[in-house]
């Protein structure tokens, strides 16, 4: 009997890395969340023996898919099939299970995003990556400043019968003011439930402005498990707001999808789960002189030989960035 096809996807980003396991079903076998802490490669790697673990003997990796900031770097490490941006790989995650799907809100650790869709494609989106005003980030800041496990900061929320307006149009002024408010003498319940609101009405005025949300709305990132955001959300928008049995890696589910579609009957780049775990990299950055942009390359180093070059905007690097699906910087 032959062995069950799984694809892997890969989303690496600022805070977590999210690998995912799907049969060609989509069905979700198998899903890991790490927290980066600063060491995407090692912490990967860990993410992939855990992986290996937990995945049963009699399965075969027929295609591996990454996304996220930190896609190439993954790439490079794991010898992708395919390489996808994060706005294509949550479209194609989200139209798979929720078809009806017409706006997107994703949350992630360091950056929010908003996606519409119509007619099943992608016809907007806008991201903010500047502010961490409403991200995964903050809102791990201020359940630490007041003491709240992150896991009970959405319910402390709705038990609040006269949240409080907060500023939430900057991370520095919503601190200043959620203390401002605390020697006021507000409830905590009324503090966070507050924070909630500003932080939903700052998505809309900012990421959201000039876009139209459309139900259905599919909330997802890690931040989608926090039921005050989410109730805020339903209020400030008038209608449902639909949270995915897998909000927490939709990006790596996506990812895993497309590299399904991609690889067809070729075989796959994947290294095997055994030669991940045992390369060692070292990356450096130099800057490129050859002309007035003066960019910045990132080059992986694996036992003395370079095997991937990117972050250049012209085509003298593109050669070496041409692996796994992807010709340019998505």
């Amino acid at each position: 009997m032959g062995k069950r096809e799984v694809f892997l996807g890969v989303d690496v980003g600022s805070v977590s890395i999210n690998v995912v396991a799907v049969n060609d079903k989509n069905d979700v076998i198998e899903k890991i969340y790490m927290r980066t802490e600063g060491k995407p490669i090692q912490i990967l790697k860990e993410a992939m023996g855990r992986m290996s673990s937990l995945l049963p003997a009699d399965v075969k990796i027929n295609g591996v898919g990454t996304t996220g900031s930190g896609r190439h770097l993954a790439a490079a490490v794991l010898g992708a099939d395919v390489v996808k941006n994060e706005i294509t790989a949550h479209g194609i995650a989200v139209l798979t299970f929720e078809p009806d799907v017409r706006t997107i809100i994703e949350v992630g650790g360091q950056d929010s995003k908003i996606i519409i869709l119509r007619d099943g494609v992608v016809s907007d989106f806008a991201m903010n990556t500047v502010c961490a005003a409403g991200t995964g980030s903050f809102l791990d800041r201020q359940a630490a400043r007041l003491n709240i496990p992150i896991e009970q900061f959405g319910e402390l929320a709705l038990k609040s019968r006269s949240p409080v307006r907060i500023a939430g149009r900057c991370a520095v002024f919503a601190e200043s003011d959620m203390i401002h408010k605390q020697q006021m003498g507000c409830s905590c319940e009324d503090i966070v439930r507050g924070l909630c609101e500003a932080l939903v009405r700052n998505y809309l005025n900012n990421i959201g402005k000039g876009k139209e949300i459309l139900p259905k709305v599919v909330f997802q990132g890690g931040v989608a498990a926090n039921v005050g955001i989410r109730k805020a959300f339903e209020e400030a928008l008038g209608f449902p707001v639909t949270v995915p049995e897998h909000y927490d890696v939709m990006g790596a589910i996506g990812a895993a999808i497309l590299s399904k579609k991609f690889i067809g009957n070729n075989r796959s780049r994947f290294k095997g789960f055994d030669m991940v775990l045992k390369q060692e990299f070292q990356s450096r950055s130099f800057e490129c002189g050859g002309c007035p942009n003066i960019c910045e390359i990132i080059q992986l180093n694996m036992d003395g030989g370079t095997v991937a070059l990117w972050g250049g905007r012209c085509g003298r690097w593109a050669k070496a960035q041409e692996y796994a699906g992807e010709k340019k910087m998505a």
